[in-house]
């Protein structure tokens, strides 16, 4: 949870210290990071496909084809990388056509080039990070994340703000914080993961002869679907920055007040959707299909006591949490309002990202993809879209047609694990 919750935090540190800069500053940093979110999850969605499979080699107690996974992933993951960065460069004129307030644009389009930068360290780090959740040793993402928030935090407020020799970079400052804080989790989990004995034969280079298409053919067959998944969930909030930029820099500061609020619950939930993957990828390769079930139910449960207790937090503090970030009176009264919708749809965001990593567990990806396509596009962006822009309900209507597809997403999921899960049992 906290090593999936560390990119969140390195977002909020840069809109809590560019909040204090005023509304058009924190929104160009919601308009820049909506094309990196996009970015980032078809980044993660294809890392993540490294996990089931070497959970199930792990189960299977075989660490040559893990090692194998392994380092396929690695490779795979950096030229994944390298790509996102040029994509996001190319992609950066398209701020000027996307009719958001002017004065935001100019101020998000460097910002958005020097935070691209940083999905080459990044993702090169989601490979060794996926790698060691699939072997149950999760606590190496954790400490590398909590390392790089520090170091951004401090590189923000001397960069942001000038202090001592340091210039006033502003937003480039918050950018600039980015990047170098993750170049160094980056270069943390290979140091630490290189001086641990039982991931030696693990870090065994492959060879050319042992560069094979069919292991890159698996990797790609899980992941792809997987970013599809992460892309149509992350793509319906992005939709909902443009939108919300639509009517003015106000809706969208607010906008990005409750989706940073938002994300890190949901960061907590994919913790637990990726401990799913990680226990069912291992009863799977035990073939113990009534253990997989019950493992599954019983993150299901912890996750919707844990959401319960974060829809409780965001309707006590609606009005509290936005001035964390600005003092705008505007700003804060539309988010508090976002929050209570936020509140509203946390045990649909949890129960259906945990049931999404039981299903990847299995690996079963191609349906899930599906099924999340029809309820963000064909139900909930519909909705935000009616009610947000064509009935002039604003961003609570662009919400509201959030929490629509959430909810639908955690139904169809539902319905889709049951009868596999009944099905691998009944086969057994």
């Amino acid at each position: 949870m906290i090593g999936h919750l560390g990119h969140i935090l390195v977002g909020l540190a840069d809109n809590i210290m560019v909040g204090r800069l005023g509304a058009a500053p924190l929104a160009a940093v919601s308009l820049g990071n909506s094309f990196i979110y996009i970015a980032f999850s078809l980044g993660i969605g294809f890392s993540l496909a490294i996990t089931p499979l070497i959970a199930e080699a792990d189960g299977k107690k075989d660490i040559e084809k893990g090692r194998k996974h392994f380092q396929h992933g690695l490779i795979l993951c950096t030229i994944l990388g390298i790509t996102m960065f040029l994509m996001l460069i190319l992609a950066t004129p398209l701020l000027r056509y996307m009719n958001q307030p002017p004065e935001v644009v100019e101020l998000a389009i460097p910002y958005l080039k020097i935070v691209a930068l940083s999905m080459i360290p990044l993702m090169i780090f989601q490979g060794f990070k996926q790698f060691t959740d699939g072997l149950s040793q999760t606590k190496y993402g954790m400490h590398a994340t909590i390392i790089a928030n520090i170091i951004n935090v401090i590189l923000n407020f001397v960069l942001i703000y000038g202090f001592w020799i340091f210039p006033r970079l502003e937003l480039e400052g918050a950018a600039l914080g980015t990047l170098f804080s993750r170049f160094v989790m980056l270069f943390f989990i290979i140091w630490i993961l290189n001086s641990q004995a039982k991931f030696k034969h693990y870090f065994k280079r492959l060879t050319f002869s042992e560069i094979k298409k069919t292991e890159f053919y698996k990797i790609i067959s899980l992941g792809f679907p997987t970013a599809m998944q992460m892309f149509f969930e992350v793509a319906i909030f992005t939709s909902a920055i443009w939108l919300a930029g639509t009517l003015g820099t106000i809706d969208q500061a607010a906008n990005q007040i409750a989706l940073n609020l938002a994300s890190m619950t949901f960061m907590i939930a994919v913790g637990l959707g990726v401990t799913a993957t990680i226990r069912v990828g291992n009863q799977k390769g035990l073939k113990k299909f009534d253990e997989l079930k019950r493992i599954s139910q019983s993150i299901l449960l912890q996750v919707i006591i844990i959401e319960l207790c974060f829809a409780i937090g965001f309707f006590v503090l609606k009005d509290v949490l936005p001035l964390v970030y600005i003092d705008n009176i505007a700003v804060v009264k539309t988010a508090a309002s976002l929050l209570l919708i936020v509140g509203l749809f946390q045990l649909s965001d949890g129960f259906q990202v945990v049931i999404l990593g039981a299903l990847r567990g299995m690996q079963d990806v191609k349906i899930p993809t599906f099924l999340i396509f029809i309820a963000y596009w064909l139900i909930g962006f519909p909705v935000s879209y009616i009610l947000g822009i064509i009935l002039n309900f604003g961003s609570q209507g662009i919400w509201i047609g959030l929490l629509a597809g959430l909810t639908a997403s955690a139904i169809l999921l539902f319905l889709r694990f049951n009868y596999l899960s009944n099905k691998l049992i009944e086969k057994n």
